[in-house]
């Protein structure tokens, strides 16, 4: 993980500082090679925790059977999209999801235009 982070850190400086000052055609393929870089040894971590919990089927070593397999294993939803909190209101279980985020975000917009 801390390989991870440093290319994190480098390619931040890069796209951030770099990129801004010496607006060259290096800085972006270093950019681009850098991103590649955290894929790849993310991807590998994640691969090996699938083998260490024996999910992980013997596949040929290509980064796109890689991906596939990856997304079977841990769900291509699970990161973000099908975040869920579960809060504990009046000893019941409510479920505030994205959806549910935006319905609260429409009553609070008619509330502050009723307001006004």
């Amino acid at each position: 993980m801390e390989a991870i982070i440093k290319e994190k850190i480098s390619a931040d400086h890069l796209l951030y500082v770099s990129l801004k000052y010496t607006k060259t055609c290096d800085v972006i393929i270093n950019l681009l090679s850098r991103w590649k870089n955290m894929i790849e040894q993310g991807m590998d971590r994640l691969v090996a925790k699938a083998k260490k919990d024996k999910k992980w089927k013997p596949i040929p070593d290509a980064p796109r059977a890689k991906l596939i397999q990856l997304k079977s294993i841990f769900r291509e939803n699970e990161f973000r999209k099908g975040v869920n909190l579960k809060v504990t209101y009046r000893d019941k279980i409510v479920n505030i999801n994205l959806n549910q985020l935006k319905e609260y975000a429409a009553t609070l917009e008619r509330f502050i235009s009723y307001i006004k």
